[in-house]
């Protein structure tokens, strides 16, 4: 009787949904409800804004008691090194390398070659074995590689130590027989354990995984909730009926998935997370007369353990916001903190801004910004309000840095919304984040800009 590997990817499949996000606090409850339910592994999505998903993810691996705390490492070496920072204050810390193996992806996402990619693959791997005992690798689309690079790749990773790797059907078009086929095939050249990553957009995924069993593997990736995902609650029935005459087993704690499985939906379900987030932080009310100690609780009661310098710049920040409104509630302090805390110190400060537009000439923005108590101004002209201020900020600072994205959405409802702005600039081909909060998405979009250049300065520094 061989123990079967549970790796759950909850708070990765959650993350897809931008209309609904969740809270940090919502998140660190599904992440402790998964781990009552005694998965072996939690994933935690991908780093995308550095200083944000530290600080949520160290929390929830930090929380963890049974299962490890995983998370992908991206593409380079410096997203490995941010991807270990998330989680090496875990009991069992993961770093998972994941790339596709199958000629369609390889070339249309990364623009590689085979022989490219594995060299790519054996390069992460072993930045990532530099940090971190257990590294994972996840072959993507591998239903649709070549048999031959599929093992090929595999067994090279294999004999890197990795201690998994995992044979993904992201196509979601593999049927049993492809699946045991496929196994069969890389278990004759790996010896680490195999897991599946399984589809049910064709209702296959319980046969898929009973056929992956049969032909060596070891382990699956499973979902609380999701559209089209191997659910959890299904694995664990499916192993509690079918384990005996598999001879595996499983930690997955049947009684308590399907006792607590309502409740848990209520707090992941799309359509019911609003309603949780309003019942579980109603009571969070910050305006102009909020103390310290207030915004401290307040950050307490949605799942944030911060400095106490952190939290004076969240105060500082909420006390501009509240400049142009009455009071704050629990979004936009989760907006507020994921903006001032643990960030870099600064060397710019925004003192002033003024930005002119109209469809009959360009916008113009004149930018003050302060630098060790000195004012720094620039002008500029641009495509429109929020083009011409950054190309004002260049002006003043006396650099221009290549902008990777550049995102905007309301963080809450109504015509006194506040608007909270992402953008990343690249140097020396490494992305820097910032993020801006303001009921001005001009205003915050020149916050995250200025957010990014100071962590850009700081690192040169």
């Amino acid at each position: 009787m061989k123990d079967f590997i549970i790796v759950d990817y909850t708070l990765r499949e959650l993350q897809k949904d931008r209309k609904n996000p969740l809270l940090f606090r919502e998140k660190k409850a599904i992440a402790e409800c998964i781990d009552t339910f005694s998965a072996d592994i939690l994933e935690l999505p991908q780093v995308q804004r550095p200083a944000e998903d530290r600080v949520i993810s160290r929390t929830i691996s930090q929380s963890l008691q049974h299962a490890a705390a995983a998370i992908p490492v991206g593409f380079t070496k410096e997203s490995v090194s941010e991807a270990w920072e998330c989680v090496k204050d875990a009991q069992h810390p993961v770093l998972i390398v994941e790339l596709p193996v199958s000629t369609v992806q390889m070339e249309y996402i990364y623009h590689l070659k085979s022989d490219k990619m594995l060299q790519q693959a054996v390069m992460l791997v072993r930045e990532a074995k530099k940090y971190c005992h257990d590294v994972m690798f996840t072959a993507q689309d591998a239903t649709r590689a070549e048999r031959e690079f599929l093992q090929e790749i595999c067994e090279k990773i294999s004999s890197l130590g990795v201690s998994a790797i995992t044979l993904s059907d992201d196509q979601g078009t593999a049927d049993p027989e492809e699946i045991e086929a496929m196994v069969s095939l890389v278990r004759e050249r790996v010896s680490c354990r195999l897991l599946l990553s399984v589809s049910d957009r064709l209702r296959l995924a319980a046969a898929n995984i009973l056929s992956g069993i049969r032909a060596g593997a070891d382990g699956a990736r499973s979902c609380i909730s999701g559209e089209n995902t191997l659910n959890t609650a299904l694995l664990s029935d499916l192993l509690s009926a079918k384990g005996d005459v598999l001879s595996v087993r499983s930690g997955l704690r049947t009684t308590e998935i399907h006792r607590d499985i309502d409740a848990l939906l209520r707090t992941v379900g799309k359509s019911a997370v609003k309603s949780v987030a309003e019942q579980e932080s109603a009571d969070i009310f910050l305006d102009s007369d909020s103390t310290l100690s207030d915004i401290s609780a307040a950050c307490e009661k949605l799942g944030y353990e911060i400095s106490p310098s952190d939290i004076g710049n969240v105060y500082d920040a909420m006390m501009h916001v509240l400049e142009r409104k009455d009071s704050i509630g629990a979004r936009e302090l989760e907006a507020l903190v994921a903006g001032s805390a643990q960030q870099v110190p600064s060397t710019y400060h925004l003192k002033s801004y003024v930005t002119t537009t109209g469809n009959l000439t360009a916008a113009m923005s004149h930018v003050v910004l302060t630098k060790d108590d000195e004012e720094l101004s620039g002008v500029a002209a641009g495509d429109g309000p929020i083009d011409s201020a950054f190309a004002a900020i260049d002006e003043t600072i006396g650099h221009h840095y290549e902008l990777d994205a550049f995102e905007i959405q309301a963080v809450t409802e109504g015509r006194e919304a506040l608007g909270s702005a992402l953008v990343r600039l690249r140097k020396d081909g490494k992305l820097y984040s910032g993020n801006g909060l303001s009921a001005d998405i001009v205003g915050a979009s020149i916050r995250a800009y200025i957010n990014a250049v100071n962590k850009i300065v700081y690192e040169e520094n």
